[in-house]
This record gives structure tokens, C-alpha cells and sequence, in this order.
């Protein structure tokens, strides 16, 4: 789309999503072809970032040819010990429909119930980056809650043991599952963190030196960044309870300010301000970086529950602003970079 532009941004297809004024976002989604038409039409992105089934496959086809947008990257999630022929299926599925990389979240228990240890990821990762690179589709492991990744203690040594096999340990690292969890005991409890972060030996906030988002970026492990905004210890959903009755997690913060009415809870522009150092770090060490492996960056502002269903505010906008941010900070890099500031 642009020379200058040195990444993929792609929109995650939850994301492209007809709104409405007042009528509350949904699980209801639209037609491939509407979903592919808007993000074609917003001109502000790459490519479209969804997994076709087998079901669509044909649909999705027919929208790629009829507004010229790929498939560059695509996700799932997968449970040990169950999904393992799925996970293979998909692995061909991307192949098919002309994906590059496939985004991983596999859950922190296997099927029988026991948490995941150390060797069975590792011995997951190699495993289905052996599958991948056969059909030139390589996977990438993310950072996200309920999966074995929320214990984010766990990601540095499991890279490294990765790496020390030879073999690339690709991340996708969408900062807004650690930057909700700022001045949130509870969550940090989640990820059994909060004792490393109270003492100051884990750093959450990206601002900070020595934050996770600088030893992940560091590492050079990051192949694919997300923008999800959202605020340090924001409001749950409070528009959507879980079965048990409690309010869902509150996993986004509207980057586009809500019209009275559109959200739950007051909105302030600072709130922003974590999600946003995230991308601008991430821009940063690239620039400074030969040898950085980024290659992909989508906007993640979905209509799942721990995240956008229930709220009034456009939905796609909200994506299309984030776009308008990565690409306008990508430029803002640049300059800084060919000043010597950086």
C-alpha cells in the first residue's frame, strides 16, 4: 500500500463489523463480502485477518478476487490433547487461501485437565512449526489471556529454549493483555505476577525501562504486533455478564472518543496512552533493529465479550483509527530515526 510503510496491516476481521448509532455491537457479523468490502474501502489497510472454514472457503475466495484484498495472516485457538488434527487442518487451510504466518493461542490446560508444562510447549511449538514450514506457513504463538501466555513469567525462558534448538521462536505480541492488567491485583493473580510485580522484579508498564514489552522486543522474537487499546485497571464490560453472573473482562478502551450513551464508563485520551507506547517501542526497535523479525501488525478491536459486545460506539471506526495511528507513528519513527534521535 505505501513503499515507505515496511509492515502488513491487516484488520482482524471480528472487527469489521456493521454499526449502527445505538445499536449495540454484536455477535452477529457481517457477509464476508460486506466485512471485506469495508476494510477494502477504508484505505487505510493491507489485508484482511481472518481464517476462512471450510464451510466459506469459496466465500472468502470470491472476496479476495472481487476487491483485491488478501489474506496475509490468520488465527485460532487450539486445546492440547483435542485439537491437534484441527490445528494441521488450519496449517492448510492458510496454505490455501494464500496466509504467510498462523497466529497460535493455545489454552494453558490440555484436554485431561492439567496445566501445560514447559516440555509440552516446547515440544507443541517445534511440532507445528515443523507443520507450518512444510506448507510455508509459519506459526506464531500470542500473548493472550486464558492461554498458556497469561503466565507471562513463562514466554522468555520458553523462546529461549526454542532458540537454543535452532530453531525461531516467532511472538505475536498484543501488549493489551499486560497493559489492563496495570494496577489490577486480581488480574495480576491470573498471571501469577503480582508478587514479581509488587517487588519490581516483573515490569509491566511500557513506559518503564526493562518492561516485558522491551524483553520480549529485545529478544527478537516479535513477528507480529496487535493494537487492542485499552486502559491499566479499566472497567470490566459492564454491558455483558458471564454465566455465573459477574461482569466480563474488560479487554478494550475505545481509541475514538464514545458519544454519550456509546459506553459504560467515562473515557479519558490518557488511558490510551500504554497501548500506544506498546506499538511506538515496537515501531522504535524496528527501526533501530536490522535484524528485527516484524513483519505484521493488525487492529484488534473485536466484538467478543471481554471486549466490545454490548458497546454503542462504531466498531470499524474504532479500527480504522488505530490504523490511522500505527501508520501516522510508523512516520513519526522515521523521522526521529533519520534525525539521530533514536
Amino acid at each position: 500500500m505505501n513503499d515507505d510503510f515496511p509492515f502488513l496491516l491487516g484488520c482482524n476481521g471480528r472487527g469489521a463489523q456493521l454499526s449502527s448509532p445505538g445499536k449495540p455491537v454484536s455477535l452477529e457479523e457481517a457477509s464476508i463480502d460486506e466485512q471485506f468490502r469495508m476494510v477494502k474501502e477504508s484505505g487505510v489497510f493491507d489485508y484482511f485477518d481472518r481464517i476462512p472454514l471450510r464451510e466459506n472457503f469459496a466465500e472468502y475466495e470470491r472476496a479476495m478476487q472481487k476487491y483485491d484484498l488478501p489474506v496475509h495472516t490468520a488465527s485460532w485457538f487450539y486445546m492440547l490433547g483435542r485439537d491437534e488434527a484441527l490445528m494441521y487442518d488450519n496449517l492448510e487451510i492458510c496454505r490455501d487461501v494464500g496466509a504467510k504466518c498462523h497466529n497460535i493461542m493455545t489454552f494453558t490446560h490440555h484436554a485431561d485437565g492439567h496445566v501445560l508444562t514447559d516440555d509440552e510447549i516446547v515440544a507443541h511449538y517445534l511440532d507445528v512449526y515443523e507443520h507450518g514450514m512444510k506448507l510455508g506457513v509459519e506459526p506464531s504463538f500470542e500473548l493472550h489471556v486464558n492461554m498458556w501466555t497469561e503466565n507471562m513469567a513463562r514466554v522468555t525462558p520458553i523462546a529461549q529454549r526454542i532458540a537454543g534448538q535452532g530453531v525461531p521462536f516467532n511472538y505475536t505480541m498484543d501488549y493489551s493483555h499486560v497493559n489492563f492488567k496495570i494496577g489490577n491485583p486480581d488480574e495480576q493473580d491470573l498471571s501469577e505476577c503480582r508478587q514479581a510485580v509488587e517487588s519490581g522484579a516483573m515490569v509491566l508498564d511500557p513506559f518503564e525501562e526493562g518492561s516485558l514489552c522491551d524483553e520480549w522486543l529485545n529478544l527478537g522474537i516479535v513477528k507480529w504486533i496487535q493494537l487492542r487499546t485499552v486502559g491499566p485497571n479499566q472497567p470490566k464490560n459492564l454491558w455483558v455478564k458471564n454465566d455465573d453472573g459477574s461482569y466480563a473482562r474488560g479487554i478494550q478502551y475505545p481509541i475514538v472518543r464514545p458519544k454519550p450513551g456509546e459506553w459504560h464508563s467515562d473515557w479519558h485520551a490518557y488511558m490510551l496512552e500504554p497501548s500506544k507506547e506498546a506499538i511506538r517501542k515496537s515501531l522504535r526497535y524496528h527501526a533501530t533493529h536490522k535484524d528485527s523479525p516484524l513483519r505484521y501488525i493488525t487492529t484488534e478491536m473485536i466484538n467478543l465479550p471481554d471486549y466490545g459486545l454490548g458497546a454503542k460506539y462504531n466498531l470499524f471506526e474504532q479500527n480504522v483509527e488505530a490504523a490511522k495511528f500505527i501508520r501516522k507513528a510508523w512516520k513519526e519513527t522515521k523521522a526521529l530515526h533519520a534525525a539521530g534521535l533514536l
